[in-house]
């Protein structure tokens, strides 16, 4: 399913589904009352919170009418589990707190093929190990690692190293509890349900990508990530069985690595609804690209920036296998279709505020090769400081001030230390929430209209001396290594520039995608002419030739209607009036024609058929005759009693003993 199209609402439909039936019918095993949804980071973990039906109204069962009232009770009688794949890895049997026992060695014996990248500190980010040049050399002088494989670079120095090691890791029982709870951990028959999917396949081959390139950051991470999500899933299968597993993904394609079927389709999938059907209906924004330019080739320069690049550069600049590029050489030729992609976005942020039509400031996007590159394209945006011989980016929307952050650097390293929830320091934490709240301009409110902080935030915020409004709501220009992550749900990016070899049409849709995300839901024209407007996010260097090309001007996105929040005042809660919801009427049809008796407090008395006699009507004088009621006035009365044989013919007006009513009565 594309961006933007309901996958969070599927998925909530098909866990209500199972949970409901699995509580009507206990004994039916195609159902199951215990949902597992796995997901690759903390910020769609949060996001899909709002699955568990234990949130009542705040839930998407309610928030989205797929669940009545009446069956909230049973719908939270199941369990929903919400969780990052960062959890399946196994751990040390011999911790204690964080900390791992260096005497006692219990638990299960596994012997581990990984490889260690050398950084500047010791650490593990998206499965990845990171270990100091010194705690590496002392890790294998002490005989805890295994040499099998160095990498060195040009200059001589360590990159990397394929290692062996021994660890003593927690049994499976252990595991199973810490993962799913000890009352989760007992059920039997689970449903699962993979978000970003994508990430989770079995990797059955270890042939290296021929397209991949030693710096190519982040291809081991997502390795890792696919085996130990899937892993996990087994183990799950193993103690506790797993009665259906279902995939959700935009970009539902194997990844590199995986023999002939790279980049090719899961063979799984069973329903489709792909990019070009949701840009059709307007979903999304139409991404444009570059179309032509003045050198008269037939796929323009600024079509593959990289590719474009590559061969204007000299031996000595380009890098290969072992090193990578040049990052000033690379600027020297990116910064024209950089600075030019800015103007455009100069005149979309005035048309914005000319027209009012959002507070929000359009978001600009540099998705960088690595982090060397990615440095040096943002301190030539963001502070003004160009290397030599590559002039001023004469962009000063983009430049931070003292006061002003307008723009951001994202690296891959906090993006992955931060995807599991579990920050490693402060500033990496804030970064974090200063991304996931890019184009936010306030926190969502509760029913009382204060706003719902995330978890943690106000502490940091005042630890670090920060506001309290959304970090990254003034952020105009992202510098990134990578696709960014999934989830991120800024609806305000209008362009993007790649820097980096595009190998792969799945690479290009996940860049893509995330300027895809409509900044508005107004509809324009009226009646069977109603439709939402056009948006559109112009690329740069992105090669994505699924989209068929588009070069008109998109609309500006229309200002929002002007709506009201209506809620009641707390202090008034007991004076709620509640109106029951009618699901429906029914007709009741007699199995007899019923049949009048006597009313003792009149005497009268009726043996009368109801499809000839009727039991209330209204009276008035016929023309011609004298009544003192007036032209035009009627008189109602309500039958008392007809006697057997009488029929609205030949019945007269008189009053009911009792009641003074003027009535039908026989002769």
């Amino acid at each position: 399913m594309a961006t933007g199209s309901g996958k969070t609402t599927v998925m909530g439909m098909l866990a209500a589904w199972s949970i409901l039936n699995k509580q009507n019918t206990r004994g039916d095993r195609r159902y199951s009352d215990t949902v597992i949804v796995v997901c690759p980071n903390v910020t769609i973990r949060n996001r899909l919170a709002e699955l568990d039906p234990a949130r009542g109204e705040a839930s998407l069962y309610r928030s989205r009418d797929l669940v009545p009232p009446h069956l909230m009770g049973p719908l939270s009688q199941g369990r929903l589990l919400v969780m990052n794949w960062h959890v399946f890895g196994l751990q040390d049997a011999n911790r204690v707190g964080k900390t791992a026992a260096r005497v006692v060695r219990t638990g299960r014996e596994v012997n581990v093929l990984e490889t260690i990248r050398i950084g500047e500190k010791s650490t593990t980010a998206r499965g990845t190990r990171y270990l100091s040049l010194a705690d590496y050399q002392r890790q294998v002088a002490a005989g805890l690692l295994e040499v099998i494989k160095e990498e060195i670079d040009d200059s001589g120095g360590l990159v990397k190293a394929q290692v062996g090691s021994t660890r003593y890791v927690e049994s499976d029982a252990a595991w199973l509890d810490r993962v799913l709870g000890f009352k989760a951990g007992r059920k039997q028959n689970v449903l699962v349900m993979n978000d970003e999917a994508h990430h989770a396949y079995r990797i059955r081959s270890e042939e290296p990508d021929e397209y991949e390139e030693a710096d190519d950051e982040g291809l081991d991470e997502y390795y890792a990530e696919a085996t130990v999500w899937i892993d996990g899933l087994d183990r799950i299968h193993k103690q506790v069985g797993i009665n259906a597993c279902v995939d959700f993904s935009a970009t539902p394609y194997f990844l590199g690595r995986v023999g002939q079927q790279a980049n090719r389709p899961f063979p799984w999938v069973v329903s489709s609804f792909d990019l070009i059907e949701a840009i059709e209906s307007g979903l999304t924004k139409i991404p444009q690209f570059a179309v032509r330019d003045m050198s008269g080739q037939s796929i323009p320069g600024y079509f593959n920036i990289w590719r474009w690049i590559l061969p204007q550069l000299k031996s000595s600049e380009r890098g290969g296998k072992k090193s990578a590029a040049k990052p000033e050489a690379i600027l020297r030729y990116a910064f024209t279709p950089i600075a030019m992609l800015g103007g455009l976005w100069q005149q979309v942020a005035k048309e914005w505020r000319e027209n009012g039509t959002d507070p929000r400031p359009p978001v600009f996007i540099v998705v960088c090769k690595n982090t060397r590159l990615a440095k040096l394209v943002y301190e030539w945006l963001a502070e003004d400081s160009p290397p030599p011989g590559i002039p001023s980016a004469g962009l000063p929307d983009f430049r931070n001030r003292d006061d002003t952050i307008n723009t951001i650097r994202v690296d891959s390293t906090v993006v992955a230390e931060t995807d599991s929830g579990e920050a490693k320091s402060d500033l990496s934490g804030w970064m974090r929430l200063t991304l996931d709240t890019v184009g936010r301009l306030d926190w969502a409110q509760d029913r009382q209209g204060n706003p719902i902080y995330p978890e943690g935030f106000t502490a940091l915020a005042e630890k670090l001396g920060k506001p309290l409004h959304p970090p990254g709501r003034n952020v105009r220009a992202i510098v990134s290594v990578g696709m960014l992550t999934e989830g991120w749900d800024c609806n305000t990016v209008t362009h993007i520039v790649g820097l980096r070899p595009f190998m792969s049409q799945l690479l290009c849709e996940q860049v893509v995608g995330r300027g895809l995300r409509r900044a508005s839901y107004e509809t324009e024209g009226a009646g069977a002419e109603e439709r939402l407007g056009e948006e559109v996010a112009q690329i740069f260097g992105v090669p994505f030739q699924v989209v068929p090309f588009k070069t008109n001007k998109g609309g500006v996105p229309r200002p929002p209607a002007k709506t009201w929040r209506v809620r009641a005042l707390p202090e008034r809660a007991n004076l709620e009036i509640s109106f029951p919801r009618v699901e429906g009427y029914i007709r009741t049809q007699f199995a007899t024609e019923p049949r009048l008796g006597s009313d003792s407090r009149t005497g009268c008395r009726s043996d009368a058929d109801s499809t000839r006699s009727p039991d209330e009507g209204w009276t008035t004088h016929q023309p011609g005759t004298a009544h003192d009621i007036w032209p035009g006035e009627t008189e109602h009365g309500i039958a008392c009693g007809l006697s057997g044989g009488a029929s609205p013919s030949d019945s007269h007006c008189r009053n009911c003993p009792g009641t003074g009513e003027n009535l039908c009565g026989s002769n």
